[in-house]
């Protein structure tokens, strides 16, 4: 009990530390008054839609639904593992992209590892294909990943125009992963497995339900209405339900504090830098211009400083100097694809490796910094060439 608990207190301190940090900032005038206002009218809606949809997907987990999905999975993989694994591929892309990568790290990496486990199959190549997925295929739509969000913020576009600026680099941010994790473990992807456990449900209503307002959520966060209204609606009306049905599954710890201390903190310093000269310094590292060598150059700053710190401050760091809806999406490249080497680059890798542990499946992260390595060598270039190309700037 001691143990658990002095875990969960210092899970906290970094996110404490950062936002008594950013509240510095304001508190002694680094942040101007004006600056934080600004920053609060851009951002607090954002953190809203992260909370209202980070409950979303917990209370649809409850009910079971993404237990539902993979048993489905399981029969649909007809005892072939290759075609198994694609399915996970399908599910965490989809995931990912509809309900964020931080819901696939959290959520879907359970259920891909114990399915692999019971299937008597290493979970290892199912594990890294869903966290590279989580990353990687958060690219195509606002929703998929908080710095797109920020991004559709700042170019005032709607789900449809921000998913025409990216859909090339997108199909990159899928399709290379996909083709690196088949090759290196094609002879672990090969054979077959038997019948899988299935789960029980226990209350289908609620099942029904959660399944409900989840189909109908998922196109409402692409209609071009605000993402915080429609997912505030969906949270509203599950808590409700629940409250009805499971009093006993709403709790406080649902609300994912760490990353919203974090997030806040990160928004207030970061801000605070700029005010007090980081644009200047970061504009050479991150140059000017809208031919493929320019973009690379500024995605390659953003995945370096992904991997360096993390990439919701690279993308903070970098925005003013990504002055055009092609420079955006080019820095958008490096800090969603890149966070791919060292495990504190995304929080998506943060939350997958904490599931992992709770597993008992163990990451040798001198191997797992290799192969992001090479995927990010070959996923940068290939995302910038096609994102200059679809734009019409070649």
């Amino acid at each position: 009990m001691a143990w658990t608990w002095l875990t969960k207190a210092r899970s906290y301190v970094l996110p404490t530390g950062i936002l008594l940090a950013g509240v510095a900032c304001l508190a002694t005038g680094l942040l101007s008054g004006a600056g934080f206002q600004a920053l609060a009218l851009r951002t607090v809606p954002i953190l809203l839609f992260v909370v209202a949809m980070t409950v979303v997907t917990e209370l649809v987990a409850e009910a079971g639904l993404f237990q539902v999905v993979t048993d489905r999975i399981a029969v649909l993989g007809r005892g072939r593992v290759w075609l198994l694994w694609l399915l996970i591929v399908a599910l965490a892309a989809t995931s990912t992209i509809f309900l964020s990568l931080d819901t696939t790290a959290v959520l879907v990496t359970p259920l891909v590892v114990l399915l692999a486990v019971h299937a008597r199959i290493p979970p290892l190549p199912f594990a890294l294909t869903t966290v590279w997925l989580a990353n990687t295929a958060s690219l195509l739509l606002p929703v998929s990943n908080l710095t797109n969000l920020l991004a559709q913020n700042r170019l005032a576009f709607s789900p449809l125009d921000f998913a025409k600026l990216v859909w090339a680099p997108s199909l990159v941010g899928v399709l290379v992963p996909l083709l690196i994790v088949g090759a290196a473990f094609r002879k672990q992807l090969r054979g077959r497995y038997g019948p899988q456990p299935r789960h029980q449900v226990t209350d289908r209503p609620l099942l029904a339900v959660s399944a409900a307002v989840l189909a109908f959520l998922l196109p409402a966060l692409v209609s071009g209405i605000p993402v915080q209204f429609p997912a505030l609606a969906a949270v509203i009306l599950l808590i409700a339900v629940y409250a009805w049905k499971r009093p006993s599954a709403l709790k406080w710890a649902m609300i994912p504090w760490r990353p919203l201390m974090l997030t806040a903190g990160l928004f207030m310093v970061v801000e605070a830098l700029h005010e007090n000269g980081l644009g200047a310094v970061l504009a050479r590292a991150a140059g000017d211009g809208e031919g493929f060598p320019a973009l690379l150059q500024l995605a390659g700053a953003g995945a370096l400083a992904a991997n360096a710190a993390n990439n919701l401050p690279a993308y903070l760091a970098l925005e003013p100097v990504a002055g055009s809806p092609s420079r955006l999406a080019a820095l958008l490249i490096g800090v969603n694809l890149g966070p791919l080497v060292t495990p504190w680059a995304s929080l998506a890798t943060l939350l997958w490796h904490e599931r992992l542990q709770a597993l008992n499946v163990s990451i040798r992260w001198s191997g797992f910094a290799l192969a992001g390595l090479v995927t990010v060598v070959l996923v940068l270039p290939s995302a910038v060439l096609l994102l200059w190309l679809s734009s019409g700037m070649a």
